[in-house]
């Protein structure tokens, strides 16, 4: 009987490599040890115990990325992982059809593994072969949240006495599709829908918020908030017109991204920074917010935009247009994605500041060796690659199930039932 099985696929190393060690494999390893599917890119090599560790997590459709990765294993088995460049772009043009968060997370999961080998060939952290630090450690900013102002002051001054300058405040209000805090007491009895969010109280609500955080904390804390893009260009301009007093550090994601082009209108009626970039699903949409000037903290996702490469170069395109970086980093980012904006935060000199998580003890014995906070700063290791590991009989402890995300995205509705982007 014939066997009509195609050969493996192989693809030859474009040119000589400077010595013989080559990929071996290129796997996925996912786990959930505060309940967030992480997923992580695990690249082998032929050097026996040399291998790179990367974030791919896009948590909400996190199967998707393991299924991807199988795709590209066999454009990177064999080749020479110093060649990251030509890797990188290999993975990204090979689909034909390119970015999006799927296949832009499995490039940065492949991209953040080789510069981990890169480091740990050299003998040095990452943030030494970007050019070594222009700045000892990152300032963070952390979540204060309440369901009315008086608890959310109460957060904030429990992280101020932790050591925290910039700390971004969220406080409830009716409907179970607030962000960012839990609903305050009481239901729209009149409503079709008693539960639905409103945009009207949350724009009277909000500067409510500021005006009672600068009464509670002072002058010396740096306060933040992310809207979560859930207003229109004209709601964002009376929002930035009434938090302007209160002087806040930035605001985050005033518009959702399919208004982004809006973003430079909205700046310009107002002095308060804008933070956005969240949402970016690659380096293209990233950097056309610093190109047209609509941003002063880009807030991209390192996973979503292609890895520390893709990332590199959107803080010098940030530098030269003056903006700020501020790297996406809430639980949904693995502690491999921090170490990478950690990384760029020391040697870039568009720093702005960094969003932190406070990881459970679970995630410490999933990841030996990852960053932790303190008294309001991230330290890089001086270990060499990012200086972080990965327990892979404690990560299977801890499998990985559907995101609640979208449990939660389908009850983000208004008062007569209509859903709000989330």
């Amino acid at each position: 009987m014939t066997d009509h099985t195609p050969p493996p696929l192989t693809f030859a190393q474009p040119w000589t490599a400077r010595d013989d060690v080559r990929i071996t494999d290129v796997r996925a390893v996912v786990t959930a040890p505060e309940g967030i599917p992480l997923v992580v890119v695990k690249v082998l090599t032929s050097d026996d115990g040399l291998y790179g560790l990367g974030c791919a997590t896009f948590t909400q459709r996190w199967q998707a990325v393991v299924a991807y990765l199988d795709h590209i294993r066999p454009l990177l088995v064999g080749r020479y992982p110093g060649d990251i460049e030509d890797l990188t772009r290999l993975v990204r043009f090979s689909a034909y059809w390119r970015e999006g968060p799927v296949g832009n997370n499995a490039l940065s999961g492949v991209d953040m593994a080789l510069w981990d080998i890169a480091g740990k060939r050299a003998g040095m952290p990452v943030y030494e072969l970007l050019g070594g630090r222009v700045r000892a450690a990152a300032e963070v900013y952390l979540h204060a949240e309440g369901p009315d102002a008086e608890a959310t002051a109460a957060h904030a001054e429990e992280l101020r006495a932790a050591g925290l300058r910039h700390i971004r405040i969220q406080t409830g209000q009716q409907g179970i599709g607030h962000y960012g805090a839990p609903p305050a007491p009481g239901l729209y009895d009149w409503a079709r829908n008693p539960e639905g969010w409103r945009v009207s109280e949350y724009l009277r609500r909000t500067p409510e918020l500021f005006a009672r955080m600068r009464e509670l904390l002072g002058d010396d804390v740096e306060l933040l908030h992310d809207v979560h893009s859930r207003l229109s260009p004209r709601q964002a301009i009376a929002l930035l017109r009434d938090l302007e007093p209160h002087r806040p550090f930035f605001i985050e994601d005033v518009l959702a991204p399919e208004h982004w082009d809006r973003l430079p209108e909205v700046a310009a009626v107002s002095s308060v920074p804008l933070a956005v970039g969240e949402l970016a699903t690659s380096f293209t949409e990233a950097a056309r917010l610093v190109r047209t000037h609509s941003v002063d903290y880009l807030r991209a996702h390192i996973s979503d935009v292609g890895g520390l490469s893709a990332a590199r170069r959107l803080a010098v395109l940030a530098d030269i247009d003056g903006v700020r970086t501020a790297w996406h980093s809430p639980g949904d980012a693995s502690p491999f994605a921090v170490a990478a904006a950690v990384a760029l935060d020391v040697s870039s000199p568009a720093f702005g500041v960094q969003e932190g998580h406070v990881y459970n003890e679970a995630s410490h014995e999933v990841f030996p060796g990852m960053l932790d906070i303190e008294h309001g700063w991230l330290t890089p290791s001086d270990a060499p690659g990012w200086g972080v590991d990965l327990d892979e009989r404690a990560a299977a402890r801890f499998p990985a199930g559907l995101s609640g995300h979208d449990g939660w995205a389908a009850g983000v509705r208004s008062t007569d039932g209509a859903l709000i982007a989330p």
